[in-house]
């Protein structure tokens, strides 16, 4: 299959282990899941395909290792001050990697499926908001800051302090600009065709809730593009693996897997899903039937 970059990588089932998406699962079932470990196994899923390999342990706990190695590295460039207030943090973060590293986005880089995996943003010191900000707390938190992630409408952002309290908002996608209250109205306005900011959307986003967005770019990255079935199916599978996650993801799969010529497989899943709803919604799950019963009519 080609992947996001061009080259070609195997399919789901061309010799690939399940070691990532084991190490994954487990990772998301953690008492306090560690974002960065599970942003860099999206990373490594990524990787392996596109290159071929096959998927060991030790190819896997690489990624983690040097992702990991790297943001300890980035915390440790980040001078000490003690008792930095919130705005302090954001700016110390700011000269740092906004300025002097030149983390930031740009238009372009919503366009390539690098920009959603961490191995490559570090290395690139490019990508979408939610990574730069992953980037960014995981940075900050090492070094001892209070941040948090911000899930807001259409953008995510970086937080310091106490976010029921006094705390700062800043935009790694813009190389850490301060956001302040007309940004933010702008920016979520324009998300949301005009709805009024609540306070609900500033509250500090999840381990997994955040990881979960992440594989949402990758599937609507993938989406845009016919060709890349196969970035789309392992982003809806990893999806599937997290505690929480929406059922019709489920749906969403046994679709692939029919597009890509494995009838019977996604046959069973439709089958499997609309049992599922069908006490909730039986015309939803007639319609299911029906689609997996087109998909059996095309092993003939």
């Amino acid at each position: 299959m080609a992947t996001g970059d061009g080259t070609q990588g195997p399919g789901p089932d061309e010799g690939v282990p399940d070691v990532v998406r084991q190490r994954f699962a487990e990772a998301a079932r953690e008492e306090g899941p560690d974002l960065a470990t599970l942003c860099l196994l999206v990373g490594a899923e990524a990787a392996l395909r596109r290159e071929g390999a096959a998927q060991d342990a030790a190819a896997a706990e690489r990624i983690v290792d040097q992702g990991q190695a790297e943001l300890d590295r980035l915390a440790g460039l980040l001078p000490y001050e003690r008792g930095r207030a919130p705005a302090e943090w954001a700016n110390a973060l700011r000269r740092l990697l906004g300025e002097e590293l030149g983390f930031r986005g740009a238009a372009p880089d919503y366009q390539r499926l690098a920009s959603s995996l961490l191995p490559e943003v570090l290395r690139r010191r490019r990508g979408l908001p939610i990574l730069l900000s992953v980037v960014w707390t995981e940075v900050a938190r090492r070094a001892g800051a209070p941040v948090y992630g911000v899930a807001l409408p259409g953008h995510f952002v970086v937080g310091f302090g106490d976010p029921r309290g006094h705390h700062v908002l800043a935009d790694p996608f813009a190389g850490g600009g301060r956001l302040g209250e007309q940004e933010l109205s702008v920016m979520v306005a324009g998300a949301t065709g005009g709805a009024p900011l609540s306070t609900a959307s500033f509250q500090p986003a999840g381990a997994l809730e955040t990881v979960l967005r992440v594989l949402n770019n990758i599937r609507a990255w993938a989406a845009r593009r016919p060709e890349q079935t196969g970035v789309r199916l392992w982003a809806v599978e990893l999806s599937l693996l997290l505690p929480h996650h929406p059922g019709r993801l489920r749906f969403e799969r046994a679709q692939l897997l029919v597009e890509r010529g494995e009838f019977a497989r996604g046959a069973e899943e439709m089958e499997g899903y609309a049992d599922v709803v069908a006490a909730m919604e039986p015309n939803a799950a007639e319609n299911i039937r029906r689609a997996a019963r087109a998909a059996r009519a095309r092993l003939n």
